[in-house]
């Protein structure tokens, strides 16, 4: 284990960079030199940038994904077909989804997915408001874009479920993405071809 010859202020970055997914010491270490050492500006406005993002973004009222304001981008959009309603677990899901310009619909981002065994349920995945949308009468097909891990596929299940008893249409995305795999990893052609490809769910 090596001394610390960092002062505390740059050991409390240090550590605080960790929560971060893949940074480990050595990353966060070779970050914080490189900001204070090579690209002190550089820190400046990402500090500025990371206070006034903490500030300012929330998560949209309406579908859940990240917005500066009450409605994001794409719920605010006129131009979105309100009938398609394409259902994924996470912004960067929402994101991949939109990087394949396959899809010009509506979302709603559930943050997770069904899984007993960690405590999340239907609740902590707000499925209240999605039930409140499907109510509305406007949406006609509701698109399943979870992930093919088990849990995604359960929580699938578990919304296409929700539909039926709407009268709403239920689709799953189609082939190309790999089983177990997360969206977020699958490339934007993949993803607009299994969006073409989606399967009625009965």
């Amino acid at each position: 284990m090596t001394a610390n010859v960092f002062p505390p202020r740059l050991t409390e970055l240090l550590e605080a960079l960790k929560f971060l997914p893949g940074v480990g010491p050595r990353s966060a270490e070779r970050m914080v030199l490189h900001m204070f050492t090579r690209q002190p500006d550089g820190a400046r406005r990402l500090s500025r940038s990371l206070r006034e993002a903490l500030d300012a973004v929330r998560t949209c009222s309406r579908c859940g994904m990240l917005a500066d304001g009450e409605l994001c981008l794409i719920c605010r959009s006129a131009s979105r077909d309100p009938a398609q309603l394409c259902v994924v677990e996470t912004p960067s899901d929402l994101a991949a989804v939109e990087s394949s310009g396959a899809y010009r619909g509506l979302f709603f981002v559930l943050s997770g997915r069904l899984s007993p065994l960690d405590g999340i349920g239907p609740e902590e995945l707000g499925l209240d408001r999605l039930e409140r949308r499907l109510e509305d009468k406007v949406v006609t097909e509701l698109i399943l874009a979870t992930s093919a891990t088990v849990e995604g596929e359960a929580t699938a299940a578990y919304l296409a479920q929700m539909a039926q008893r709407a009268g709403i249409r239920a689709t799953r995305i189609a082939q190309g993405v790999p089983l177990g795999g997360e969206l977020s990893y699958v490339d934007a052609g993949t993803l607009s071809s299994a969006l073409m490809q989606r399967r009625r769910i009965e």
